[in-house]
C-alpha cells in the first residue's frame, strides 16, 4: 500500500518536511510513516552494557522518545488529518528510508538545505543518499527563508557582535 515516508531529525528543515509530508498524505489520500533512525554510540554494535542495562535498548527507547516529541511538537494537540505512523530504525537515516520506502508508489520526503565544506566531510548527506538510492519519487523541502535569518542572528549573538541596524529593515 502506497504510503508518504518522512525523515525525521533535528532542526527547523525537519519539521518543514514533516509538516510537508503530512500536505502530501493528504493530497495523496495515503498513511504518514514518520522515521527516525538512530545509532548506538559509537557505532558499535550495541552489546555493551552500563550497570546491567543493554546500550542498545536504552538507545531503542530514547529515539521513540525523540520521535514521539518530534511529532507532539509538529502537530501538537490537533491531528494532521491523516493517519501518522512512528517508526524508529537502527542504522544511518539515509539507509533507513531506502529501506521504509522501496514501493514504487510511494514518496519519500526529506529536508535539504545548505551545508558547508567542513559539515560535508563530518557528516554525509541524508539528501544526497536518498537520491541515489530510493525507488520512488523523492520530494527535498528546501528550508524557511527565515532560516538563514536565525542562523545569521544567532551567529551574531554567539560572538556578541553589535546589532546591525541596516539588518532590521
Amino acid at each position: 500500500m502506497p504510503q508518504v515516508v518522512v525523515g525525521v531529525g533535528e532542526g527547523l528543515g525537519g519539521l518543514g518536511a514533516l509538516h510537508r509530508a503530512a500536505a502530501e498524505a493528504r493530497l495523496r489520500r495515503v498513511g504518514l510513516c514518520a522515521v527516525l533512525a538512530w545509532q548506538a554510540p559509537d557505532g558499535g554494535p550495541g552489546s555493551r552494557t552500563s550497570c546491567g542495562v543493554p546500550v542498545s535498548a536504552l538507545c531503542r527507547s530514547a529515539a521513540a522518545d525523540r520521535l514521539r516529541e518530534v511529532l507532539a511538537a509538529a502537530f501538537g494537540a490537533g491531528t494532521p488529518a491523516v493517519t501518522v505512523t512512528g517508526l524508529t530504525v537502527r542504522g544511518t537515516a539515509g539507509a533507513a528510508l531506502v529501506d521504509v520506502a522501496r514501493d514504487p508508489d510511494d514518496l519519500l520526503v526529506v529536508g535539504s538545505g545548505p551545508r558547508g565544506p567542513l559539515r560535508r566531510l563530518l557528516r554525509p548527506s541524508v539528501t544526497r543518499y536518498v537520491l541515489a538510492h530510493a525507488a520512488c519519487p523523492v520530494l527535498t523541502v528546501p528550508p524557511s527563508p527565515l532560516r538563514a535569518e536565525y542562523e545569521a542572528a544567532h551567529r551574531r549573538n554567539s560572538w556578541r557582535l553589535p546589532l546591525d541596524a541596516r539588518e532590521l529593515t
